[in-house]
């Protein structure tokens, strides 16, 4: 049987290597998109409508939904809470319906941040309790309850919940991770003085290692069939390796040879319009427990190979 993925956020930064992951193993793949769509590659869907929903599902027959269309910037969040809430929420409950109605197994992409990521809480299991600290994890949060909602009792709907992304990208903003690079950089100008956040921990993850995770999970709850009833409805993946975002700036000067002169490091918690927590490590136990292949690319190894690029 030949086996069909369907992924919203298509054209974006975990979407792109996702729609690559399930070709690669063999899936028919099918990306919408809404901006950046560009048919037929990829589907202009317009997820504020349920029947354009509806019809891309009846069309393309997907085996698998894998949701990553998402407002998934915090401050981009704060800045238009209204669409973030519909798109990160109300969207994602549309989706949902129109999968679960039809029997289609639906991934939904979440986050770290629907943890408070107060010092000592970290690592979180996937049963621990939420406490998003800003309006981005609040709207992922109930996007997750949104999509196990409509889909309850099925065993249709699992929330895959990540880190912090890189990896490759169009533009260096599309990550806020890759983006670091641009300020190592900055921090080259005469008299720069760039302030860095040296408080936050993260775990910077890389979007190919979640797109195999990602392919892994499809294929193990699409061959559990009634069974999947009893698997669980909430996994986490992410990367081991810790850094601030200064850490991660040094590395990159380090590759790249430059000197970091020109940036400061920020002991205490950065301000902003948008909370930051301060670790929000996931345990990954859950996923182990399934069997699934947890290893990940070191983050500096894959960073020499990219640099390539950067340098000037």
């Amino acid at each position: 049987m030949t086996k069909t993925a369907l992924v919203t956020g298509a054209t974006g930064l975990l979407g792109r290597q996702v729609v690559q992951a399930f070709g690669r193993a063999g899936w028919t793949t099918v990306g919408t998109g809404f901006s950046r769509a560009q048919p037929p590659s990829i589907l202009k869907v317009d997820l504020e409508d349920q029947s354009a929903i509806e019809a891309a599902l009846d069309e393309t027959k997907p085996h698998v939904i894998v949701h990553c269309a998402a407002n998934r910037f915090p401050d981009k969040c704060d800045a238009d809470p209204d669409g973030t809430r519909a798109l990160n929420i109300a969207a994602a409950r549309r989706v949902a319906q129109a999968a679960c109605s039809r029997s289609i197994i639906l991934i939904y992409i979440s986050t770290d941040y629907v943890f408070s990521g107060k010092p000592g809480e970290a690592p979180y299991a996937t049963n621990a309790a939420p406490n998003p600290p800003n309006l981005y994890g609040q709207t992922k949060l109930a996007g997750e309850k949104a999509v196990l909602e409509e889909c309850e009792n099925t065993g249709l709907a699992v929330v895959l919940r990540v880190p912090v992304l890189y990896g490759h990208t169009e533009t260096n903003a599309e990550s806020a991770v890759n983006v670091l690079v641009d300020a190592v950089w900055k921090a080259q100008e005469k008299d720069a003085q760039v302030s860095m956040d040296d408080w936050s921990l993260r775990y910077p993850t890389n979007t190919e290692d979640v797109s195999r995770v990602l392919v892994d999970i499809a294929s193990k709850y699409l061959e559990a069939d009634e069974a999947r009833v009893a698997m669980p409805k909430v996994l986490h993946f992410s990367a081991e390796q810790k850094f601030t975002k200064y850490q991660m700036c040094q590395a990159f000067a380090e590759i790249l040879g430059l000197p970091l002169e020109g940036m400061v490091g920020q002991s205490e918690a950065p301000s902003g319009s948008a909370m930051r927590p301060y670790d929000t490590h996931l345990s990954t136990k859950a996923l182990e427990d399934l069997g699934i292949e947890m290893r990940t690319m070191k983050f500096e190894d894959w960073w020499r190979r990219e640099m390539k690029a950067f340098r000037r």
